[in-house]
């Protein structure tokens, strides 16, 4: 397995730092204490809820080991070393959709802060890849399963 550095926006990188310490803190408290009110009620060998609180537990510290990893390998994007005038990671687009002529607005980030409902999609997305390196007022068309989107890039933000 090949080993990225992930490139993150300071925002998304501070919402992992807090994700992180809540499963260190709160989430391993609350699940310590499911595996000693468990433990309290008798025999363990046919204790269901030992057997899940303890599952529970393994995939907690599984996500913590993926979190420390992904943000031991961060790179935390710096706008000021980043063109503003081409599609790169962190970049906020607005393009038109010339098959119905609706705009949208995307941000493209890493797939880890990835979230569609808050316009925010990833580089190694079809779109998003389609769309790095181009610049306003360039027309790209994007092959995807269903078909070719066409879009003209409108505006580029940081």
């Amino acid at each position: 397995m090949e080993i990225h550095d992930t490139y993150l926006t300071k925002e998304g990188h501070q919402k992992l730092m807090e994700e992180l310490a809540f499963l260190k803190t709160t989430k391993r408290r609350e699940l310590s204490k499911a595996i000693g009110d468990a433990r309290a009620q008798g025999d363990i060998s046919e204790n269901a809820e030992y057997d899940v609180a303890k599952e529970a537990q393994g995939l907690n510290e599984k996500k913590i080991a993926e979190l420390e990893d992904k943000l031991s390998r961060a790179r935390i994007l710096d706008d000021e070393n980043i063109p503003k005038d081409e599609v790169l990671i962190g970049a906020t687009v607005t393009i038109k959709d010339l098959s119905n002529e609706e705009e949208s607005v995307y941000t493209l980030v890493s797939a880890l802060e990835a979230d569609y409902a808050q316009g925010k999609i990833s580089v190694s997305s079809p779109v998003g890849q389609g769309l790095l390196g181009h610049k306003e007022n360039e027309t790209v068309e994007i092959k995807i399963p269903a078909g070719v989107l066409r879009y003209k890039i409108l505006k580029i933000t940081r």
